[in-house]
């Protein structure tokens, strides 16, 4: 069993690094501040991340992104995660969804995304469908050869910078004594009439990037606007959700490392009874405790990671990444406010927003219970007769 990094790996985590450093980390302060990242620095940040190589690293070669595996985007996205989210969302990596497009779809939305003309955002939570993404409500009725949408979404995320939605519907139900919802995904431009997108209030955590709702009224798509099959939405919407989740995970591997690291030198500095606070047992204890579960989650993150590139991705093994690194994040924020004491929970000091911006991670793109839920499942399926 190899750990060490291939050269590419490491270039590519290097590179990351390097521009998190020099070009995202000086604006968080004044993002943090403002609630919002201006268009002008948006517009700015996209260029240089197109310059790195790293806007749109997870499509295709075949379309103009850099193709990297998943190993490579957990390298890259644990880098990313050492900033705060508004900032590195300007480094756009696209809803993997979207490369079910095909004929005119190519051209019209995969490609300009990837190209840095055109921002997606991914539509399916409902006010009444959070985690049970089945009872979504929002209806897609066929009428000649488009289709009608009626309903609304919420907590979607950047839907106010966003160009277009990917946006899932009930487009009908199975016949039989237990019929069920079928689901179909649309590609549905803002402007289009009945699309209405509003930003929601502000949330404690992750100022600057928005949580949005969506309203549907009488909203014609075109067929056309069919990404994959009619009433097989997500069958290319699991390809989303391993990728979102590997993605948090490994975002949260980075969060904590930069938290470790700055409460290592807090630590080393800050003295109490004569010596670093570091040589008290009670705060020595929590930075171990702090750097072995940091060190846990890293390899069941680029584990799991190199388990989708072979094939072997389940729903479990993506959820305990998920889970794992989203709850270590949380357990490390809280240690640090702890050893930062009193100037932990100051907004003059980073290590409040990380504690605030940390809670959400184990909510979205699916809660701990859920994950938990699905790695029981897959645990005990073999068992059940």
């Amino acid at each position: 069993m190899d750990f060490e990094l291939t050269s590419q790996q490491a270039l590519i985590a290097e590179t990351a690094r390097r521009f998190v450093s020099a070009h995202l980390m000086p604006h968080e302060e004044n993002i943090e501040r403002l609630g919002e990242v201006p268009d002008e620095l948006r517009h700015q940040l996209k260029a240089l991340a197109m310059e790195a190589g790293l806007y749109a690293a997870n499509m295709p070669e075949s379309v103009g992104g850099a193709g990297l595996s998943n190993v490579e985007l957990a390298l890259l996205e644990r880098e990313l995660g050492r900033v705060s989210l508004p900032l590195a969302s300007c480094v756009l990596r696209p809803a993997p969804i979207l490369k079910a497009c095909a004929g005119e779809q190519i051209e019209r939305y995969l490609k300009p995304v990837v190209r840095g003309e055109r921002v997606d955002c991914f539509a399916l939570t409902e006010p009444g469908a959070g985690s049970d993404a089945n009872n979504i409500s929002t209806e897609a009725v066929a009428d000649g050869d488009d289709f009608i949408l009626n309903g609304s979404k919420h907590f979607i995320s950047h839907a106010d910078v966003a160009d277009f939605a990917i946006v899932f519907a009930v487009s009908g139900m199975t016949e039989g004594a237990r019929p069920r919802k079928l689901i179909t995904s649309f590609l549905v431009d803002k402007g289009t009439p009945g699309f209405e997108v509003r930003r929601m209030g502000r949330a404690v955590g992750n100022r600057g990037y928005h949580q949005c709702e969506l309203f549907f009224t009488d909203c014609r798509v075109p067929g056309s606007q069919v990404l994959g099959e009619v009433h097989r939405g997500f069958d290319v919407a699991k390809e989303w959700l391993f990728a979102s989740r590997l993605a948090i995970a490994a975002n949260c591997v980075g969060r904590a490392e930069r938290i470790l690291e700055m409460s290592l030198q807090w630590a080393a500095t800050r003295r109490t009874f004569g010596k670093p606070i570091a040589d008290h047992q009670g705060i020595g204890f929590k930075l171990a405790d702090m750097a072995t579960e940091i060190e846990a989650a890293k390899l069941l993150t680029l584990q799991c990671a190199w388990k989708i590139d072979r094939g072997e991705g389940s729903e479990a093994v993506v959820a305990m990444a998920k889970m794992y690194s989203s709850e270590m994040l949380g357990r490390v924020a809280d240690n640090a406010v702890q050893i930062f004491g009193g100037m932990g929970v100051m907004q003059e000091m980073p290590v409040e927003r990380f504690w605030r911006d940390a809670r959400v991670e184990r909510i979205w793109d699916g809660t701990s219970e859920i994950q938990r839920h699905l790695i029981a499942r897959e645990l005990t399926r073999p068992y059940k007769q």
